[in-house]
């Protein structure tokens, strides 16, 4: 996959999580600037970085649970090192920093 590719797959997630979390009602505000999602929960004030690394084609999120890399693999974005899906981590990550459940679909 090339960086133009790379960046349409990554504008796409990014748009559906923000999607996602507007859907769900929850206390969770969002802003998306170069190229960069940060979600922060305003209950505590914690934050979900989401950040697109086109060079070595990786979506990473930061949280409170760690850091982590994902590359796309047969259409889901996929931890590089556990292989556990981004869609599951992301909601966890929701979970433990707001507590409040999103059902992200992507």
């Amino acid at each position: 996959m090339n960086e133009a590719q790379f960046n349409q797959l990554a504008d796409e997630l990014m748009f559906s999580i923000e999607e996602s979390i507007d859907d769900s009602g929850a206390n969770i505000d969002y802003e998306n600037s170069a190229g960069m999602l940060t979600i922060t929960c305003e209950t505590n004030g914690t934050q979900i970085i989401l950040s697109r690394q086109a060079a070595v084609g990786e979506i990473w999120l930061a949280a409170k649970s760690g850091g982590f890399h994902f590359k796309l693999e047969e259409g889901i974005w996929r931890n590089t090192v556990s292989g556990e899906p981004l869609i599951d981590m992301l909601s966890q990550a929701c979970l433990a920093q707001s507590g409040e459940a999103v059902g992200f679909d992507f």
